[in-house]
């Protein structure tokens, strides 16, 4: 069982899992939660991905033989490549935090790094704490004067936590912000859950 505290010892201190989500999006992930890719496809929503990576990771499956694309994913830290490279949306975009309590849902299965990469390990919650590198996920930067070394960093920044279908939004917790600007969009869109500004948090 993975309570709070669990995930804190774990993860050594940190309190959440965590969504890039676009705030338009956010009436619909209010009600419905946050979904999969396949999911996702019955609602209009902004998606901020790219279309290559949404390429690969629809023709990826799980070691469970399910697609990736029917899970719902977040990361571990939200302050990855793909947070940096959609810096130019910080009045759009939020970060959602997550209970980690998802990982007690049946079938979820977490990634050693981004899910869509071709050496990714795919484990049970209860593997986690010896198969991810929670020092590299955390650390504030992935580069290195090493090529090698900074394209596996920026993989493993990405580690994600994969849920079956949808997130329910009863596990969503919080929100953090860049600006003042996005706290605002954010209210204006009926999130009524304690919101953070931490422009430290984004690019």
């Amino acid at each position: 069982m993975f309570t709070r505290e669990r995930f804190r010892k774990i993860t050594g201190g940190h309190t959440a899992l965590y969504s890039i989500m676009p705030i338009e999006n956010i009436p619909s992930v209010m009600e419905h939660g946050i979904l999969s890719h396949e999911l996702a496809k019955r609602y209009n929503h902004e998606s901020i991905a790219l279309e290559t990576v949404q390429e690969r990771r629809e023709k990826k499956v799980t070691n469970t033989g399910r697609p990736l694309h029917s899970y719902a994913n977040v990361y571990f830290d939200a302050h990855n490549p793909m947070l940096s490279r959609v810096r130019d949306k910080n009045n759009e975009i939020c970060i959602l935090a997550v209970d980690p309590e998802i990982l007690n849902i049946n079938g979820v299965i977490v990634t050693d790094c981004n899910a869509a990469a071709s050496i990714t390990q795919f484990v049970e919650p209860e593997r986690m704490e010896e198969v991810l590198d929670f020092g590299i996920i955390y650390k504030r930067y992935w580069t290195d004067p090493n090529e090698f070394i900074q394209d596996r960093n920026k993989l493993i920044k990405c580690a994600e936590v994969l849920v079956p279908d949808l997130i329910p939004p009863e596990y969503i917790i919080g929100a953090v912000v860049a600006n003042s600007c996005a706290a605002d969009a954010l209210k204006g869109k009926g999130f009524n859950l304690r919101i953070i500004i931490e422009s430290y948090r984004f690019f």
